[in-house]
C-alpha cells in the first residue's frame, strides 16, 4: 500500500511553527517513501472558527514550499478535504457504532453532568469522568429502557453520542517514536462522538476521515498523545486496520522549561509563526518569519532539525536533501529547545549562500523603499561587500553610504562622537598624501589601493592604527562594515577623495 499522510490542522488561529514542523515531517516522510501528502482542514468545532485561519494555513505552507497532494484548494479522489463539507457523511458512523453496541445515546443535562461531577469530586474522585462506572448511573441508552430511549428520539430530546468503553480492557499500540503504549481502559472516558448540533466531534470526524482517505501514517504532535488510545478503540469499534501512529516530540521555550508559545516570543523578541497574523476581532498584531526577513528555505531548515537529526554533522540542507535522510527512527522522544540565535545563523548562511545577482536584486529593492535608486549591477557589487555582516538583507541597509555622494558625516551623531575620540593631527598630512597619490593612480583595484595606503602611512612614520578609523569615519561615517579598500574601489577614486577631503575640514573645523 502506498504512503498516504496528512496535515491536519484546525482554522482556529494562526499556524504556529510546531504545526508547520508537523506538516514538514509528514511531507519528508511522504516524499522519501513516494507517497502522498494530504492537508484536511479539520473545522468540526465551528464555535473557535476564526476568519482568515483557513487561508493563512494554506499562505504559510505555499511560502515553505511544502505543497499538498491533495488538499481543499486542489481536490483529490479523497474529498473533500474540509470537514464542515463532509458535515453529512459522519452520522451514518455514529449510528454504525451504535447498531454494534460500541456506542450509546445519552441524554444527560449539564445541570445533571455537573451534579455527577461534584459527587465524585465530594467522594474523593481527584478527576471526574464520565465512563463505564458513572454511565451506570447518568441517563442514557444503557440505563433507560428501549421504549424510553426511542420515546426520546422520537420528541427530538437533546443528546449525544458517546463511545461505549471497555471496562476492563488494556489499550496497546506501538509509536514509530516512543515505542509500545499501554493505557488501561479504566483510564479513558467515554468520549463524546457526535454533538447534539448535529456536528461530530473531532475524535470520530478524524478516525472516519483518515480511514477514508486511506491514511497509512499518522505523524502529529506530542500533545495527541494522550488521544491515541481512544483513537485505537474507535478503529477496533469499527473493525477497520488502523494506520501507524507517530507522536513528535514538543517545541520547547529557549531555556528549555515548557513548550514554546506566543507569548514567550513576544517577551524574548522572536516570532513563533511563519508569517504575519492580525487576530480579526481583537486587532492584536503577531510578526511572522516572512516579514521579519527570514528566508523560508532557512526557516524550513531550522524547523526540521528541531526534534530530528539526519545522523551526520550537516545542518545546511536543502529540502531534497532532507527528504533524502528523513527517518522517524531519527526523531527525538524529547522536547526540541528553540534557539533563536541559531535560528539567525540559518538565515545567515542561507543570505551568504543566494546567487549574487539575486541578492542584488533584492538590496536593489530594498534601496528603492527608501528612496535610492541603483543598479541591479551596483546593488549586487555593494552586497558582495556587506553580505559577510549580514543576517537579514535588511541587514545591508547600513551600507546606504555605497549609494550616495558626499560626505556621510553630515548630521551623523554616532560618526561625530568617535571622531572626537579619534582624532589625531598627526594622520591630516598621511591621509593628504594618499589624496595626492590617490589622484594620478590608475590601477584602483582594492589591491592597489591598500598598497599605496601603506607606503604613504610609511612614509609619514604611521601606523595604520593611528589613521584607517579615521579613514573609515570619513568615507563610511561608521566604524564597523567592509574593508575599506573595497568600499574604496566601489565609490571610485572622485568620490573617495571629495570624502576624505570634507573629513578633513570637519575635524578641521572644530579641532
Amino acid at each position: 500500500m502506498s504512503v498516504r499522510v496528512r496535515f491536519a490542522p484546525s482554522p482556529t488561529g494562526p499556524l504556529h511553527m510546531g504545526g508547520v514542523r508537523t506538516a514538514l515531517y509528514n511531507y519528508l516522510f511522504a516524499r522519501k517513501h513516494g507517497g502522498q501528502f494530504l492537508l484536511r482542514i479539520e473545522d468540526t468545532d465551528q464555535a473557535r472558527f476564526v476568519p482568515g485561519a483557513e487561508e493563512y494555513i494554506r499562505e504559510a505552507l505555499d511560502w515553505c514550499g511544502l505543497t499538498p497532494d491533495e488538499s481543499p484548494w486542489v481536490g483529490g479522489p479523497d474529498g473533500p478535504y474540509r470537514q464542515s463539507d463532509r458535515k453529512a457523511l459522519y452520522r451514518q458512523y455514529a449510528d454504525q457504532l451504535i447498531a454494534a453496541d460500541k456506542a450509546y445515546y445519552a441524554f444527560d443535562t449539564s445541570e445533571e453532568l455537573d451534579a455527577m461531577r461534584e459527587r465524585l469530586k465530594a467522594a474523593g474522585v481527584a478527576a471526574p469522568a464520565y465512563n463505564a462506572v458513572t454511565r451506570e448511573h447518568m441517563k442514557n441508552s444503557l440505563t433507560l429502557s428501549a421504549d424510553e430511549v426511542k420515546e426520546r428520539l422520537a420528541r427530538g430530546d437533546e443528546h449525544v453520542i458517546r463511545l461505549k468503553v471497555p471496562r476492563h480492557a488494556e489499550v496497546r499500540f506501538e509509536d514509530l517514536i516512543r515505542g509500545w503504549v499501554v493505557v488501561h481502559s479504566a483510564n479513558i472516558d467515554d468520549k463524546v462522538l457526535f454533538k447534539s448540533d448535529g456536528m461530530p466531534t473531532y475524535h470520530l470526524a478524524n478516525i472516519v476521515d483518515d480511514h477514508l482517505m486511506r491514511i497509512t501514517h499518522v505523524i502529529r504532535g506530542e500533545e495527541w498523545l494522550p488521544s491515541a488510545p481512544l483513537h485505537v478503540l474507535l478503529y477496533e469499534a469499527f473493525g477497520w486496520e488502523r494506520p501507524q501512529f507517530a507522536h513528535l516530540p514538543l517545541i520547547l521555550k529557549p531555556d528549555g522549561n515548557g513548550k514554546l508559545s506566543k507569548r514567550d516570543g513576544d517577551r524574548l523578541g522572536f516570532p513563533v509563526f511563519p508569517l504575519n497574523w492580525t487576530d480579526p476581532t481583537s486587532g492584536e498584531q503577531s510578526s511572522g518569519y516572512r516579514e521579519r526577513g527570514y528566508y523560508p528555505e532557512a526557516f524550513v531548515n531550522m524547523l526540521a532539525l528541531l526534534g530530528w537529526n539526519p545522523g551526520t554533522d550537516q545542518e545546511i540542507m536543502t529540502l531534497a536533501e532532507m527528504v533524502q535522510f528523513f527517518d522517524l527512527e531519527r526523531v527525538h522522544k524529547g522536547g526540541a529547545r528553540f534557539d533563536p540565535e541559531k535560528t539567525k545563523w540559518f538565515n545567515q548562511q542561507y543570505l551568504r549562500m543566494h546567487p549574487d545577482a539575486e541578492l542584488g536584486a533584492q538590496l536593489q529593492a530594498k534601496l528603492k523603499t527608501k528612496g535610492i535608486d541603483t543598479t541591479v549591477e551596483r546593488a549586487t557589487q555593494a552586497a558582495l561587500l556587506l553580505k559577510e555582516r549580514a543576517t537579514f538583507v535588511d541587514d545591508m541597509l547600513e551600507g546606504t553610504y555605497l549609494f550616495t555622494t558626499g560626505s556621510p558625516l553630515k548630521d551623523n551623531a554616532e560618526a561625530e562622537a568617535e571622531l572626537k575620540k579619534r582624532w589625531k593631527a598627526e594622520a591630516a598630512p598621511a591621509i593628504e598624501a594618499y589624496i595626492t597619490t590617490l589622484a594620478g593612480m590608475a590601477d584602483l583595484t582594492p589591491v592597489a589601493l591598500e598598497s599605496t595606503f601603506n607606503e604613504v602611512l610609511g612614509a609619514q612614520g604611521l601606523k595604520i592604527g593611528q589613521v584607517m578609523p579615521l579613514y573609515r569615519l570619513f568615507v563610511a561615517g561608521r566604524m564597523q562594515g567592509p574593508g575599506m579598500f573595497d568600499v574604496s574601489a566601489l565609490l571610485g577614486r572622485d568620490e573617495v577623495i571629495t570624502r576624505l577631503k570634507a573629513g578633513l575640514d570637519h575635524c578641521r573645523a572644530w579641532a
